[in-house]
């Protein structure tokens, strides 16, 4: 079952659960599935993976700014849809593992200072790709690499 078959299905359920929250935020990704059939780049696993993070990243700063703004209601919406989109993405890496993962990285690209960020940085956004959150592994590239 492909990532629409998937998507249409879980829509359907949550109609006849008549669950309005959750089906607003299918719908949402439905809909960047859509967009993405009739784009240049294609549907594929990496381009729907790509597009759905940058969805739940716009509904989590959306929240924080509810949140800044004292509209619990808001950011209670916002932080559920966030919720469900996670559940189509491949899982995300824990720190340790994307630890273990930039060793391998700096390792292979011969980095040895800050200067070498940039050759680490392109190198791990290629390898953990929808299973890490890039500032997170900025954050520790600089510290790996300080």
């Amino acid at each position: 079952m492909n990532i629409e078959e998937r998507i249409n299905a879980d829509i359907k359920t949550a109609m006849l659960a008549k669950e309005a929250k959750k089906l607003e935020a299918l719908r949402a990704i439905k809909s960047v599935v859509i967009l993405l059939k009739t784009s240049p780049e294609g549907l594929t696993e990496d381009s729907v993976n790509k597009a759905i993070q940058k969805e739940v990243k716009k509904r989590k700063e959306s929240a924080e700014i509810y949140k800044t703004q004292n509209r619990p209601d808001l950011e209670e919406t916002e932080t559920f849809q966030a919720q469900i989109m996670e559940e189509y993405l491949p899982k995300q890496l824990n720190e340790d593992e994307i630890k273990a993962e930039l060793s391998k990285i700096i390792a292979s690209v011969g980095a040895s200072g800050p200067g070498d960020m940039g050759k680490v940085m392109g190198a791990a956004s290629k390898a953990l790709a929808g299973k890490a959150d890039n500032k997170l592994v900025s954050t520790l590239v600089k510290q790996m690499l300080g």
